[in-house]
């Protein structure tokens, strides 16, 4: 999701999406140290995206 997508989100939203986002990197890291993942790419995209959204959260709760 771009950023310009999440500013656009509601504070919960943002939050849904977040858990979501943690759930998703959770279950690919798993899936990974089990048995390698074809596209370990996914796993920084992941990431990434979580921290997108924790990184507006943040911004929001400081203004």
């Amino acid at each position: 999701m771009k950023q310009s997508e999440i500013k656009n989100l509601s504070v919960t939203e943002l939050q849904e999406k977040l858990g979501q986002s943690k759930k998703a990197y959770a279950d690919l890291k798993m899936a990974h140290a089990i048995s390698p993942i074809e596209n370990p790419l996914q796993i920084r995209g992941a990431r990434r995206t979580v921290a997108r959204f924790a990184t507006e959260l943040t911004k929001r709760e400081l203004q």
